[in-house]
């Protein structure tokens, strides 16, 4: 059965998300949404929300790097 979020629930999540990935690595917000997008972390959390929202955001943060890096980014796991 899919599960419908609101749009509120997936930016609150994925605001939270971003500023655990950009506290992990050390960049700024608005370079955590550049990088993110750039290499389609914020396309994967969108799509397969229902999954990653249910995930802690140490996981999340780690996992997301290491997809994005697969897909071409040059940041690293932590």
């Amino acid at each position: 059965m899919k599960q419908d979020y609101t749009m509120d629930e997936k930016l609150a999540w994925t605001t939270i998300f971003v500023y655990e990935f950009a506290h992990r690595h050390g960049l700024s917000m608005k370079q955590a949404c550049n990088y993110l997008n750039r290499w389609n972390g914020l396309n994967f959390i969108d799509n397969h929300y229902a999954y990653v929202h249910t995930q802690s955001f140490p996981s999340m943060v780690s996992d997301i790097t290491q997809y994005c890096h697969r897909e071409g980014g040059d940041i690293q796991g932590a």
